[in-house]
């Protein structure tokens, strides 16, 4: 699984078919080697993937995460096919077992033990075929990082430090996709950088999956509150200079990931600051 160096993590249902493949484009001509993209309330996963691999040629383009209670997993393994049938064999799909308001409040389903539930999915994929299919599983505990070191290609986790890469690192192994998100904001006036921050992340501050992972790291509640304190927000998004942001980076590849996928912290619509930022940090 070839993701190159650098991938790019953006909120994609923010942005309608045009501007999507602008993006698409713009990533693939900086040179990035994969576009990421969620799965929440807006576009379908593998609709929006088909359109994202049309607007492009070389670009991969990952799943990060498709909610494995969007779909069952005999559709999910036809939809991995198709697409890189179609597409030569750029999509990475990436799994996850979402959060419990999404996938009881928004859909309707019960919100099963995650690792279990995660490990029947791999089951219905992988059944009856020796296909390698390109799978990476959202883990942030030990046991998920486990089950993806055993039954997938690797993890693409979200919302982290280089201390949890270091850990991920560590659980899978040698020979293991370590994708790992990290928000940026290439922004010198820190309490313009930090606002942002907290804006981006208010809607991952009530899942109780992020929560105990952060916890687990070593923020305690009282960082947690009111939004964040800024020693929390300066590690959720790495902000500066283009060069102090580059710094921050290298520490998770110091740390043992493989692949390291930025996402562009900026005003809403700001599509301009989207763009420098992907230009400036593109030669890490």
């Amino acid at each position: 699984m070839e993701l190159g160096r650098l991938g790019v993590w953006y909120s994609t249902d923010k942005l309608d078919g045009p501007g999507l493949m602008a993006l698409a484009r713009r990533v693939e001509g900086l040179g990035y080697g994969t576009l990421w993209y969620p799965e929440s309330r807006g576009y379908e996963s593998f609709s929006l993937a088909a359109h994202l691999l049309a607007s492009t040629t070389r670009l991969r383009v990952g799943s990060s995460i498709a909610n494995i209670y969007a779909r069952d997993a005999f559709t999910a393994r036809r939809g991995l096919a198709t697409l890189n049938a179609l597409h030569c064999g750029r999509f990475i799909l990436g799994l996850g077992v979402s959060h419990i308001p999404m996938v009881e409040g928004v859909r309707g389903h019960r919100y099963d033990k995650p690792v279990p539930a995660m490990r029947t999915y791999l089951d219905g994929i992988q059944a009856d075929t020796q296909e390698d299919w390109p799978v990476l599983l959202a883990a942030l505990g030990p046991k998920m990082l486990e089950l993806a070191a055993k039954r997938s290609h690797g993890a693409v986790p979200y919302n982290v430090t280089p201390e949890h890469t270091a850990q991920a690192a560590a659980i899978l192994g040698p020979g293991k996709v370590l994708a790992v998100e990290q928000k940026v904001c290439v922004e010198t006036d820190k309490s313009k950088a930090r606002a942002l921050g907290r804006a981006e992340l208010a809607r991952y501050m009530t899942l109780p999956n992020y929560v105990n992972n952060w916890l687990r790291l070593g923020f305690t509640e009282e960082e947690l509150k009111d939004g964040g304190n800024d020693r929390f927000i300066d590690a959720m998004v790495l902000s500066g200079d283009a060069a102090t942001v580059k710094a921050g980076l290298q520490r998770h590849f110091a740390a043992g990931a493989t692949h390291l996928a930025i996402q562009p912290v900026h005003a809403q619509g700001d599509v301009a600051a989207r763009d420098a930022m992907l230009a400036a940090l593109a030669d890490l």
